[in-house]
């Protein structure tokens, strides 16, 4: 199969080569053109068992060992530039997500660091991509659309009727310097979404959707806006790529965060990437089918297809080496990364698990995260995280960071069918290793394990190795 792997990423590089440019923005004011109408066609669905899928997706994922990228910002940097995008959710049970994503990944990882690379050297901007999303700053101009469409919606709507608010605000703004919702005395709610809010704050939420506005910092979860134009080279935000390019981009940035996704899934997958049927009020706008069928033409993604996983899927070209890896590795009974198995504790929103109708056919591994789920129907917990060990998801784990007890809590356990995590040898000292950096990543004293009976066993196991 690596042969076969080879053949097939050499046609993909014969097409794509007289004009593929990654990344796109590396022209300043170039839009990312890939198609190579001159060269032939060439889709190839590239067959790869379960378990190299399983063991790639662990690799391309930063997982095989994890926390293995370099302390600091050069470790961050390198996980946001392989998958692009990460979502950000302001819930710190347990850490935010994006901060969970990235302590799975880079080793002694801190909340700081990539706060200072968003709101200190703004190598990271927060826009909308799949949610709320930290984006390289690099790539701001293929993101835009989701700024110039708030644009026109707001014109329609929150400007215009709560114009004098809208110059208050920014007249303030361009006098005295950033500002938060709470710098300005509340006006009567209006409806906003699902809720009903302070003016203020929703005008300033608005102005930052459409790209007036920035986020300066957050004091908390309390978002302090500046001008955009203070924040961000003034040359970066003149770069205007063609709208369908930035769709393109944006539909591509699904592929590059999650590695092996198929063309279907969610909505929530999808949303700003694209329709996947005409838009009666846009009837004009590219359609995700059509972007996507650009992509494989190109050579930008290869189809392949899964054992045992309905339907095609896509790996990015640039990454047939690293299926090639996991390829020689499963055949060879090496373990993930040649090194022996580490514990990672997956974000509810991390990109590897993002399609959880690929972690059912792949993993056999149901995820639902419960947090929106009334107690009495939560089949686990309120915020719990898939345990990964090598490639294998293997159980749940409920942590909770309890900061006036100075405790890193873990609430229960649940386990795969079939893993018993006494039976491998290597697991309770990887389990300690992982409970370990979560504390350290929360400054946090001490870790507090289950003293239920099914879990006595392991508990001891890894008292032991935390030497506690």
């Amino acid at each position: 199969m690596v042969r076969r792997l080879r053949i097939i990423r050499s046609l993909h590089t014969i097409r794509a080569s007289r004009n593929f440019e990654w990344p796109p923005w590396s022209v300043a004011g170039s839009s990312p053109s890939c198609r190579s109408p001159t060269i032939p066609s060439v889709t190839v669905h590239l067959p790869i068992t379960a378990a190299t899928a399983r063991r790639f997706l662990a690799i391309r994922h930063f997982l095989a060992a994890p926390r293995s990228l370099p302390t600091g910002p050069d470790g961050v940097m390198t996980v946001l530039e392989r998958l692009g995008s990460l979502q950000f959710d302001p819930l710190e049970v347990a850490g935010r997500n994006h901060d969970l994503v990235l302590l799975s990944r880079v080793a002694g990882y801190r909340r700081e660091v990539t706060d200072d690379l968003l709101y200190g050297t703004r190598d990271l901007f927060e826009a909308y991509n799949k949610g709320l999303s930290l984006l390289p700053t690099a790539e701001l101009p293929w993101y835009r659309i989701s700024w110039d469409r708030a644009q026109v919606e707001h014109e329609g709507g929150a400007f215009d009727e709560h114009a004098p608010l809208v110059e208050e605000l920014l007249e303030r703004i361009r006098r005295d310097g950033p500002l938060s919702p709470t710098d300005v005395e509340p006006r009567a709610a209006i409806d906003w979404y699902w809720r009903p809010t302070n003016q203020v704050r929703a005008i300033l939420e608005a102005l930052a959707e459409a790209g007036v506005l920035a986020i300066a910092r957050r004091e908390g979860n309390r978002r302090v806006y500046d001008l955009a134009e203070r924040l961000f080279p003034v040359d970066l935000l003149a770069i205007r790529p063609p709208e369908r390019d930035q769709v393109r981009h944006k539909l591509l940035s699904r592929y590059r965060a999650h590695g092996l996704l198929g063309r279907s899934g969610s909505a929530e997958l999808w949303y700003g990437a694209g329709r996947a049927t005409v838009d009666p009020r846009h009837p004009d706008r590219p359609l995700r089918t059509t972007l996507l069928a650009e992509l494989v033409e190109d050579g930008t993604l290869v189809p392949v297809a899964v054992e045992g996983v309905r339907a095609e899927r896509y790996v990015l070209r640039t990454e047939l080496d690293l299926l090639e890896q996991a390829d020689r590795e499963v055949a060879a009974g090496d373990p993930p990364g040649g090194v022996g198995p580490g514990v990672a504790f997956l974000a509810p929103l991390d990109p590897m698990a993002w399609d959880r109708d690929l972690l059912r056919s792949l993993y056999g591994f149901d995820y639902v995260w419960e947090v929106y789920v009334p107690a009495a129907k939560r089949r686990w917990g309120y915020y719990v995280l898939p345990v990964l060990f090598g490639d294998r998801l293997v159980g749940r784990i409920e942590p909770r960071i309890e900061r006036r007890q100075g405790t890193l809590r873990v609430l229960d356990l649940w386990w795969q069918p079939g893993f018993d995590p006494m039976l491998d040898g290597s697991f309770p000292g990887a389990m300690a290793e992982a409970l370990r950096a979560h504390r350290d990543f929360a400054d946090l004293g001490r870790i507090a394990l289950p003293r239920t009976a099914r879990h006595r066993a392991l508990a001891t196991a890894v008292r032991g190795r935390l030497g506690t």
